[in-house]
């Protein structure tokens, strides 16, 4: 069982095959509050795509040196073996679910899977839209998009705060049958 509540996690991409990780970042909460967090720079071993440089800023010559996916993979697993984990949506899932078969190594052993996402438009549907971006700019959060660990950031913050507009705890929502919380197959 994990130590924090939650982790959440977020990955950018190389291109647009979602195995193609460049980075990764994971946010760990405790009480509603980050309480540590870690974050790397991925070798995607693909090409970049220029649309996701554009995105995100990161570039093969930032990646030069940086580990490969199997080489974070013991840090990732440090946060993310047996703990609730959330994204916003499950993008994040899949590709972390890709790069590991693209590695030849088993996917990710985890608790329950959250969607942030799905929460949030649960919690506030009458917002314009869900987008995490949106989202931080009506909580007035402040957030740089498409950097893994901000992503995460953002997201948990997300997640805290939709829990207390529900007034429900984490066990709470881990323990509901709801369409908001995936499991693995």
């Amino acid at each position: 069982m994990s130590a924090f509540d939650y982790c959440v996690v977020d990955v950018e991409t190389a291109n647009a095959s979602r195995g193609s990780i460049c980075q990764i970042g994971i946010a760990a909460f405790t009480g509603g509050r980050m309480t540590a967090s870690w974050q790397s720079l991925v070798d995607p071993e693909e090409e970049f795509g220029a649309f996701n440089v554009q995105l995100h800023g990161i570039s093969p010559a930032t990646v030069a040196g940086a580990p490969r996916w199997a080489e974070v993979l013991p840090e990732v697993e440090r946060f993310l073996t047996g703990a609730a984990v959330a994204s916003h949506t499950d993008f994040d899932r899949a590709a972390m679910a890709l790069a590991c078969a693209k590695s030849g190594l088993p996917e990710l052993r985890y608790g329950r899977w959250i969607d942030t996402c799905r929460i949030a438009r649960a919690t506030w549907p009458e917002l314009p839209n869900h987008k995490l971006p949106t989202l931080a700019r009506i909580f007035g959060i402040g957030y740089k998009a498409h950097d893994a660990l901000e992503d995460a950031r953002v997201a948990g913050q997300v997640l805290a705060m939709a829990l207390e507009q529900r007034r429900i705890g984490m066990q709470d929502l881990l323990r509901s049958p709801n369409k908001h919380i995936c499991s693995l197959p």
